[in-house]
């Protein structure tokens, strides 16, 4: 969850190291800091409690000159937000690391390193990282070697960076559980843990695998797999733009990003379609040069993992790929699947969901499914290189852009996308007919143009949500492939306004939910004109009835009126197939509008984090 960059250059790097931590602080927001090696060879570090800013406040104080450096912004794990606990740490002056991840064993190793006589400064497992390559380094030529014998002995998950000031033109790194990217340029090299920190300096990329070490000085990269063979990592030229990073006319990340959900969707459609069929290249081909049809026509059952949000929209898959494709579908929370026993069908595709591509839990779901014989793998995500996407057999790329801000909106909607994308692609192997394909394609390239239709309602959502101004509990509902939506709704609102959310499927109020509610109780409705929505007012009029007060979201076709229980948006009507995505929108508008009225920080909320690559 933490962001890192490094550079070894001729310049001085200290405003490199903090424009890169400052487009890597959606990551972690707690701490910051930096270490640079002086051109006599002297370490200096700089830490601060709190956002990026406060250290690039304490650099104007106290410039660090130098041209090899190493930065961090954390996300606490172990040991509180403190200076203290902020990274770089130090072991005897002259070796500091930065470390995402979790050393599982730290415990164990502080004991070792603290009976060697080292002496621990933090709270955290990262500093054992420092005293063991020190401790090793002992025994060892090079920092490189020292290295290698050091993260043989580290269990858990890690991206780290070792500098040793006594040789200032190099820096070490290692990977495993935890991404790590360096970037190329001319004289001088680059590494983070996200190649956005490093797009004002170099277009050039390549992805350290797992297990890889990696030397690293001005004019060479040297890379090196789990058994200490020399490897070369394939370099690519990145597309994404650094102006990503810019909020531009917006207030927030969060925002624009919202605001950017139709020009992201049309860049999910585009080139996806062939001969008005979902093309088979949209999903990639397998290292054994399978392309997706061939899988996805012997396909008979699919398990979906992923997280958070991503889990939202894994669950409206399971609705579309039942009911459109005629294949049975589970969906399981990553964590949960990976710690269980479970059954795989004969035929299976596991299914993976992930904006980053990094997401730890996922990513080990994906492993282990691998080892237990599903048949094939695919993944939905949003970063190409990550772990996910060159682990899985397949991939569709959601194409969304980058997204800063904390809580998902573009990446959410394109993930549903894809996902539809994925029903079209099986169900033609499958149960769906020609009619039916050419309908849901036709929605797919309408929906764009809708959502811009939905983000004219903003100024209705802005006063709406002045009425929860004083609320601490609200409850979202919603039925059918509608109920995903509304759970997606409800973590929103909890996520970035800190009011309690939770969601149910209308159906189950009569099995508790009703004793909660009260004036005090918003009750938030998403009601498209559907199958079910004659259900829903039912559920509707069982609120009202106990004094409850309403915020519908309704398809201008579904008569809801407001009066003095009910408050009601009309949202433009839809297909049916869409509505999910176009139901989202809403209640995007309606979190930010409210968090904005809390006054919380909207694009980075306490206790989260954007990329969650710790289990």
């Amino acid at each position: 969850m933490c962001g890192i960059v490094g550079a070894v250059a001729q310049r001085d790097v200290a405003d490199i190291l903090i424009e890169g931590l400052k487009r890597l602080e959606y990551r972690g927001y707690d701490s910051a800091g930096v270490a640079i090696i002086s051109n006599d060879n002297q370490l200096q570090r700089l830490r601060r409690l709190g956002k990026v800013q406060e250290l690039a406040n304490a650099l104007t104080e106290q410039p660090l000159p130098g041209g090899t450096g190493i930065a961090h912004t954390r996300w606490a794990t172990h040991g509180v937000p403190s200076e203290a606990n902020a990274h770089p740490h130090i072991s005897s002056d002259y070796i500091t690391v930065v470390h995402n991840g979790i050393i599982e064993n730290h415990q164990l190793l502080r004991t070792r390193l603290q009976d060697l006589g080292y002496v621990f400064t933090s709270q955290t497992d990262t500093e054992v990282i420092a005293h063991l390559v020190h401790h090793e380094l002992k025994t060892c030529d090079t920092l490189l070697a020292a290295v290698q014998k050091s993260t043989k002995q580290f269990e858990g998950a890690f991206g780290t960076v070792i500098m040793d000031s006594r040789d200032k033109d190099r820096v070490v790194v290692a990977r495993s559980g935890s991404p790590l990217v360096i970037g190329y340029g001319l004289g001088e090299n680059f590494l983070a843990s996200d190649m956005m920190a490093l797009l004002p300096v170099t277009r050039r990329f390549a992805f350290l695998e797992e297990g890889d070490v990696a030397e690293i000085t001005r004019h060479e990269v040297n890379i090196f797999d789990t058994d200490g063979n020399s490897v070369e990592r394939e370099i690519s030229e990145a597309q994404a733009s650094h102006d990503a990073g810019d909020k531009g006319e917006y207030r927030h990340f969060m925002l624009k990003e919202t605001y950017e959900q139709p020009t992201a969707i049309r860049n999910t459609l585009e080139g996806r379609f062939s001969d008005g069929k979902i093309s088979s290249d949209a999903f990639g081909t397998s290292d054994k040069g399978v392309c997706a049809d061939d899988i996805f026509k012997n396909i008979e059952h699919v398990q979906i993992i992923a997280c958070g949000t991503s889990y939202h929209s894994g669950m409206v898959a399971r609705y579309w790929l039942e009911q459109h494709a005629g294949v049975s579908c589970n969906i399981e929370i990553a964590s949960e699947f990976r710690y269980r026993k479970s059954f795989v069908p004969k035929n299976s595709l596991i299914v993976t969901i992930s904006q980053s591509g990094e997401t730890a839990d996922t990513l080990a779901a994906l492993r282990l499914a691998k080892e237990i014989g599903y048949s094939a793998s695919l993944s939905i995500c949003n970063v190409p290189g990550s772990s996910l996407v060159r682990e899985s057999d397949l991939a569709f790329m959601t194409k969304a852009g980058v997204e800063i801000g904390v809580a998902s909106t573009k990446a959410f909607t394109t993930q549903l996308v894809g996902l539809m994308m994925m029903t079209l692609a099986i169900g033609q192997h499958k149960a769906m007919t020609e009619a039916e394909q050419e309908s849901i394609i036709a929605s797919l390239m309408s929906l764009p143009s809708k959502l811009e239709e939905v983000l004219t309602l903003a100024p209705d959502i802005e006063a709406l949500a002045e009425d929860f101004a004083d609320k601490h509990h609200s409850l979202f509902l919603g039925r059918g492939d509608q109920y995903p939506i509304a759970m997606e709704g409800a973590l929103k609102l909890k996520e970035i306004s800190y009011i309690h959310a939770e969601a149910y499927a209308a159906g189950e109020l009569k099995h508790g939910p009703l004793a909660l509610i009260d004036a005090d109780m918003p009750v938030i409705v998403v009601a498209p004109r559907n199958d079910l929505i004659e259900k829903l007012k039912s559920n509707v009029e069982e609120v009202r009835a106990r004094g409850g007060l309403m915020y519908v979201f309704a398809d201008v076709d579904a008569h809801f009126d407001s009066d003095d229980t009910m408050k009601v948006i009309n949202v433009p009507h839809c297909d049916d197939v869409i509505a999910p995505i176009v139901y989202t929108l809403p209640l995007q508008l309606l979190s930010y509008y409210v968090a904005i009225i809390k006054g919380t920080d909207v694009d980075q909320p306490r206790n989260l984090a954007k990329s969650v690559t710790v289990e």
